[in-house]
């Protein structure tokens, strides 16, 4: 498919150093610096991304709220106007379409907010079921652009340009209508890092001078955007999934992460909740996992994971030839494989090389060791718990900057 473009394309083309396709068939900037200095800064300071490849479906009519709640396995009934919740819909399998974001506007008026990758057939799945519902579901992706304000420092240079609200007085998964420097947006108190932050919605004819006056206006605090590859470090130690890599629509709630805390069996019907109790039932086969990988460069998506049983650990001398006394390199991989790869990234501010991962529940408890083939070379690794990074959350609900370490 031919690259698409977000409405800040042109200014990230002028300022990083390389664009890279990636969900959607977007084109993203890799880093405008180094990777590295921009995740640490966005941790310490403020760091700014252009995430517009998301998609916002608008769901608004008398069935909107029936809809949704039919959708999605998280109650959206109890949803107050401003509230904003993160859930997941599922085949009639059990099988994830999609993470997603649900903003409620009133009882009638909905925003959902898609990932990158599957994004157009987000839409059509909730379009899809709309029939017939007195609900009517716009597509408002091309006219809405999204930019993630993400660190400590955020509330308090938001404090300073945000007009007809307080920012301090949106809360964690909260929105409100707000203004700044005259382009009127949403302002959602979300992220995808694990830090204080916001991300804003506003029309796409305004993305480019909301971006040039956030990133002029804030230089004080220590603003710096990011590109994709500090994206996925900082998210990749919070262990957020990611659609595509991390969920490709062969797995249900129960088997990523954290997700099957936001299934409401409590609810009488939704898509995909007889097969998720014949899931909870039956237990799993494999779950995802964090590991912390013996090596310096990361692993690759779909690089295989095998059981440590099934590796040499020792060394034979080579006794002929020219690599006479050189070691006989034995780590021969068995036929035990127990998993796949699906991100990896050096966590920079727990310094450690980190990988996610989906494995066989044999092996899928803390401490235990596996060896993955990175690019044919058998690497250790240790499975640990998750998230790698700020376990308890402090961080997402800060009221500003704090004297906390980065680790």
């Amino acid at each position: 498919m031919a690259e698409r473009r977000t409405p800040l394309y042109d200014i990230h083309l002028r300022s990083a150093v390389r664009m890279v396709k990636g969900g959607g068939d977007y084109m993203f900037p890799l880093s405008y610096t180094s990777p590295m200095e921009e995740h640490l800064n966005t941790r310490t300071n403020i760091g700014m991304q252009d995430i517009s490849s998301m998609g916002e479906v608008d769901v608004k009519g008398p069935g909107a709220e029936r809809l949704l709640h039919r959708l999605c396995v998280a109650n959206i009934r109890n949803l107050h106007p401003g509230q904003v919740r993160y859930t997941t819909m599922c085949d009639s399998d059990g099988f994830i379409i999609d993470d997603i974001t649900v903003y409620k506007f009133n009882d009638e008026h909905f925003m959902v907010v898609t990932s990158s990758g599957p994004r157009s057939d987000t839409t059509t799945w909730i379009r899809d079921h709309a029939v017939g519902s007195t609900t009517y579901v716009t597509d408002m992706g091309g006219a809405i652009s999204l930019i993630s304000v993400q660190g400590p420092r955020s509330l308090d240079y938001f404090k300073t340009v945000v007009n007809e609200v307080d920012p301090e007085t949106i809360k964690f998964f909260r929105f409100k209508e707000a203004k700044i420097n005259g382009t009127g947006l949403l302002m959602s108190r979300t992220g995808y890092t694990g830090e204080l932050g916001f991300e804003l919605y506003c029309p796409s004819e305004e993305a480019g001078s909301l971006w040039e006056f956030i990133e002029r206006t804030a230089k004080d605090f220590g603003l710096h955007p990011y590109g994709v590859s500090a994206m996925q470090s900082l998210r990749i130690e919070k262990a957020f999934p990611l659609a595509g890599p991390d969920i490709d629509g062969t797995q249900t709630p129960f088997h990523v992460g954290h997700l099957h805390k936001y299934i409401n069996f409590k609810k009488r019907e939704f898509i995909g909740r007889e097969a998720l109790l014949a899931w909870q039932d039956r237990g799993l086969d494999f779950r995802w996992v964090g590991l912390h990988l013996e090596s310096d460069i990361p692993a690759r998506n779909g690089d295989k994971i095998y059981s440590i049983a099934d590796i040499s650990s020792f060394k034979e001398k080579i006794f002929t030839g020219s690599e006479a006394g050189d070691a006989l390199d034995q780590e021969k991989m068995g036929l035990a494989e127990i998993g796949t790869m699906t991100s990896s990234a050096k966590g920079h501010s727990v310094k450690k090389m980190l990988g996610l991962a989906y494995v066989s529940v044999t092996h899928s408890y803390p401490g235990a060791r596996v060896m993955v083939d990175i690019s044919g070379r058998p690497t250790l690794a240790t499975i640990v718990d998750i998230p790698f990074f700020d376990p308890a959350g402090t961080r997402l609900r800060a009221k500003g900057p704090r004297k906390v370490a980065n680790g």
